[in-house]
């Protein structure tokens, strides 16, 4: 096994950075060897991380960050390019379910489906749109886009989040295939059923903990850093020839 660290040298933007998949990828990443922005909008959980990460020497900074904001967008890959001279991955991984994500056809409400496109799909195509040229200057880059295995699959609810995640998946094969040329890679990553914030209040049921316990051919939920190893394969340059794909993470879920 090479003993250089996987992503020395690069750096990174990871959205929803400060909790959940987002924290387990961020500590991931620096631990490999990158230097990440850590955007997200939990003030509290992003500057205790951006601290205890940079304990030896600077390797995050936390960002408030809205990222359905182009403008806010703008700014950070500016303020990364400034300091850090260059951006190699970002991870669109900020997202959001809850009442306004699950809701069936019949209930969904036009405002609560566009607060969830707004995060689930705009803000990752803004991401991967602010990320091009700053990458095509390396001379390449990786865009990872956190989407589901609801964006693959359907179930009884949910017509937001899937309909969301679903384009977030359509969208990285398009960009995939649009900016090869560019050496810059778009791929998505579809978690099953994973024990984080956003889904505390879901898997604190005990009926709903135990049918999605069942669906799971390996037995239990996902942690966080389940998803984040695979997050971090295709951020590196070991998926040097790996664009356009949806890398399922689901303890064989979707396998039945």
């Amino acid at each position: 096994m090479p003993s250089e660290k996987r992503l020395a040298g690069k750096t990174a933007i990871v959205t929803g950075g400060a909790s959940g998949i987002g924290e387990a990828t961020t500590r991931l990443f620096v631990k490999e060897g990158a230097r990440v922005i850590i955007a997200d909008i939990d003030d509290t959980k992003g500057e205790s991380l951006e601290s205890e990460l940079n304990f030896e020497g600077e390797v995050a900074l936390y960002r408030n960050f809205d990222v359905t904001s182009e403008h806010r967008w703008v700014q950070v890959v500016d303020e990364v390019l400034e300091k850090w001279c260059r951006l190699d991955i970002v991870v669109n991984n900020a997202g959001m379910s809850g009442a306004k994500g699950r809701a069936t056809v019949e209930e969904t409400v036009v405002e609560n489906w566009d607060t969830v496109f707004a995060v689930n799909s705009t803000a990752i195509m803004l991401g991967t749109k602010t990320a091009i040229p700053a990458m095509r200057k390396n001379g390449g880059g990786s865009v990872v886009n956190v989407s589901s295995i609801f964006g693959i699959v359907g179930s009884p609810a949910g017509a937001a989040y899937h309909a969301s995640k679903g384009a977030a998946r359509t969208f990285s094969k398009a960009a995939a295939v649009q900016y090869a040329s560019d050496n810059i890679r778009v791929n998505s990553v579809h978690p099953g059923f994973t024990d984080t914030p956003m889904t505390l209040d879901i898997h604190s049921q005990k009926e709903i903990r135990e049918a999605r316990l069942a669906m799971t051919p390996l037995g239990r939920l996902g942690l966080p850093q389940d998803i984040a190893y695979g997050i971090l394969y295709l951020a590196s340059d070991e998926a040097a020839w790996v664009t356009g794909i949806e890398l399922v993470i689901d303890g064989g879920e979707i396998a039945w």
